[in-house]
């Protein structure tokens, strides 16, 4: 027990800057600026901010979420981002023991950088799934969770099941039904929740994905066929509740 809550809390602490982090790339990394070393500065003016201004959430509460300098509303993403992180380290502290509490956290931190990236501009990056895939054999053969092999076997099924998919569909259909980094995610993906965590992720992106669809018709009235869906926020999603709770019984069981 004592250990769970030294892990937990090393989430936590690590959970607002690994926010902060999170946001900070998800702008910058799609508009092509730099955001390995360049500073932080304050988008309206600037004003490259000092280590006050980059304390996470606690600066945005403290500056009642406006630039102490010239007074422009900071985005409210980064503290929406900072609490998500924060609901992740929670999350993994109540669900996992040991260090896999940490290890689930930072799988829920790269999801939902993951995430966020695709459902605002329809993107998955290499920068971004490989480090993931990385990370997912790293861990699992590290933490004993699976053997070698196993994550490379999860990462080929993974990657391979929707590039068979995506040709199929363009094949049939003359068009993309999916993006290049759908198949590389869902690889990198099967890395941590190996060849048999798959259907269950599927499932679940399924069902996230039809809810959208579900809410947009409601909204609207309509469906717009060719409107394209972040399938690849919809595949981190059922990465998660996978790894949270283990796989679906998809499968029928064996007589």
């Amino acid at each position: 027990m004592t250990t769970d809550l030294l892990w937990t809390f090393v989430a936590l602490a690590l959970a607002p800057c690994i926010g902060s982090f999170v946001g900070l790339l998800t702008l910058r990394l799609p508009a092509g600026r730099a955001w390995i070393v360049a500073r932080s500065a304050c988008d309206a003016c600037q004003r490259p901010l000092g280590i006050i201004d980059l304390a996470p959430i606690i600066s945005f509460l403290a500056l009642r979420g406006r630039c102490r300098t010239c007074g422009a509303p900071i985005p409210r993403r980064y503290i929406v981002i900072e609490t998500g992180c924060l609901i992740i380290a929670a999350w993994s502290g109540l669900s996992q023991s040991g260090a896999m509490i940490l290890a689930t956290a930072l799988l829920g931190w790269s999801l939902l950088t993951v995430a966020i990236v695709d459902a605002e501009h329809l993107w998955l990056p290499d920068v971004l799934t490989w480090p993931l895939g990385l990370t997912g054999w790293l861990v699992t053969v590290a933490l004993n969770i699976a053997a070698p092999w196993e994550p490379l076997i999860g990462a080929a099924v993974g990657y391979g099941a929707l590039a068979v998919i995506a040709f199929a569909y363009e094949k049939l259909r003359g068009r993309q039904g999916m993006g290049d980094g759908d198949p590389r995610l869902l690889g990198a993906i099967g890395a941590w929740v190996g060849w048999d965590g798959l259907p269950s992720v599927l499932v679940w992106a399924c069902g996230a994905g039809l809810g959208l669809a579900a809410a947009r018709f409601l909204m609207r009235g309509r469906l717009d066929a060719a409107q394209p869906l972040p399938f690849g926020t919809f595949l981190a999603i059922g990465a998660w509740f996978t790894w949270i709770w283990g796989p679906m019984a998809v499968w029928p069981p064996a007589s």
